[in-house]
């Protein structure tokens, strides 16, 4: 009985744990079909990792193979031109030779021919005189009077006079002077000409983008190659045809008058120090802007514009006031530049800046909702001049502006209260300071005013 009560129990439960297994198979198998699912995505990835690790070593087998011929291709066009201009040289050269033998040699046979005709012309009158007294003499004392002619011709003709005829020392006698060792000095000069450079000595490092520009740093690959200067070029894609944007010593240039959304390639090579010819040039980098250029507004009495509108020249206007952006197209992370192409007489109410909003009333940055720095060096927050100073600004100098938020907010569009970290720098110095602005702006407007004419600044 006791038996059966357990036999008919378990039947009972019996259903109730099949349907605990099941439940356990289920989420086993759901479980596995995450993990398979999982499994799937990472091989996915995996493959597309593996794919972009092909298509880089196609590149690289590319760039090897291009570059391979592309050098092939420049040898052999070089050192044919160089062929044809050392046989060129060659040729003028032994031409110059030969016209100088043909001239020393016509130079020298002359004075002989000269007395070649004396010589000739002496031995016909001696002959003539020999035949005159051979006859004399044959006729005798009967012919006294030929007798008397002919000796008396003979003593006009001074048969005892000769010509000078120089020696064979005293002529020329022409060789080639060549140097022997020429040959081997051309050899080992063609044996140690040219070089096959597997790296450029300098490499573009980033391009990173500007209002209207692109700005391009480099830096050197080979720590042994002493740099004097660098040469920076670059192109619209469409075009292929490089053109100088930059020579000098620096390793950043912002190539401007870049048109947006277009693609530029850059490349860059160096000069070594004490060498004329130009280092290979660096692997191209293509890059390309979003942010429209900064522009001045127009219709300002007091400044004239360029036609792109980035350059402003105070004129002779009496009109002070200050020269505004045409929008505010200043936003923080960007660097703003302002680079004086020409001074005028400074002012300490001169400034450079930044600013809220246009304020048309007032004649200078040097108030509220604004910062700025004045030609004579000195920095206004607010239009309080600050303690520290930066370098009086002249033709040539750069004036930069970054700014960051640093309130609690992450853009300028945060409404809590609205603090920027300003950097100013000018020369080789530099002023930080934190801006504080009772609301947040999504941008700002730049700005300059001068007292005298003659300033002309370029934005960007």
């Amino acid at each position: 009985m006791d038996g059966a009560f357990i036999i008919g129990g378990a039947d009972k439960f019996l259903p109730t744990f099949q349907g605990k297994i099941t439940m356990m198979e289920i989420g086993v198998q759901t479980e596995l079909l995450q993990e398979a699912k999982e499994s799937i995505e990472a091989a996915k990835n995996y493959k597309g990792e593996l794919e972009q690790r092909l298509q880089g070593l196609n590149q690289a087998r590319k760039q090897i193979t291009g570059s391979s011929v592309q050098t092939r291709d420049v040898l052999k066009h070089h050192f044919n031109e160089l062929k044809a201009k050392l046989t060129k040289l060659l040729d003028e050269r032994l031409v110059l030779l030969l016209q100088e033998v043909d001239k020393i040699e016509q130079e020298s046979i002359k004075p002989l021919d000269d007395c070649q005709k004396l010589i000739e012309h002496g031995v016909n009158v001696a002959a003539e005189l020999l035949r005159e007294g051979e006859v004399a003499v044959l006729c005798g004392t009967t012919e006294e009077e030929k007798l008397r002619n002919f000796t008396k011709k003979a003593l006009q003709i001074q048969l005892d006079s000769l010509p000078e005829v120089p020696s064979l020392a005293e002529v020329p006698c022409l060789s080639a002077q060549l140097e022997e060792n020429l040959l081997s000095f051309v050899k080992d000069r063609i044996f140690s000409y040219g070089a096959i450079a597997s790296h450029p000595p300098v490499q573009i490092e980033e391009l990173t983008e500007r209002p209207g520009g692109i700005l391009v740093r480099w830096c050197k690959d080979d720590e042994d190659f002493v740099t004097r200067e660098y040469r920076l070029q670059f192109c619209k894609s469409t075009a292929g045809q490089f053109d100088d944007v930059y020579i000098g010593p620096d390793t950043e240039f912002v190539v401007l008058h870049i048109d947006p959304n277009v693609n530029y390639t850059f490349r860059v090579c160096a000069r070594r120090e004490g060498r004329l010819e130009w280092s290979p040039w660096s692997i191209p980098q293509s890059g390309y802007t979003t942010l429209t250029a900064h522009e001045w507004i127009t219709g300002c009495e007091g400044f004239s514009l360029s036609s792109r509108r980035d350059m402003a020249l105070r004129n002779d206007s009496p009109s002070s006031g200050v020269l505004y952006s045409k929008e505010p197209t200043y936003t923080s992370g960007q660097t703003l530049t302002f680079r004086m192409e020409a001074a005028g007489p400074p002012d300490k109410r001169d400034s450079i800046g930044v600013c809220v909003e246009p304020q048309n009333e007032c004649d200078s940055l040097q108030r509220d909702k604004a910062v700025c720095i004045s030609s004579n060096g000195a920095v206004f927050v607010n239009g309080k001049e600050m303690t520290n100073q930066l370098p009086c600004v002249s033709t040539g100098s750069s004036v930069t502006f970054d700014m960051e938020v640093v309130s609690l907010g992450l853009g300028f569009s945060d409404t809590a209260s609205f603090k920027l970290r300003v950097i100013i720098s000018s020369g080789n110095r530099e002023v930080v300071f934190d801006w504080l602005l009772d609301q947040p702006c999504e941008a700002l407007y730049f700005g300059c005013s001068f007292v005298y004419p003659g300033w002309k600044v370029l934005v960007f």
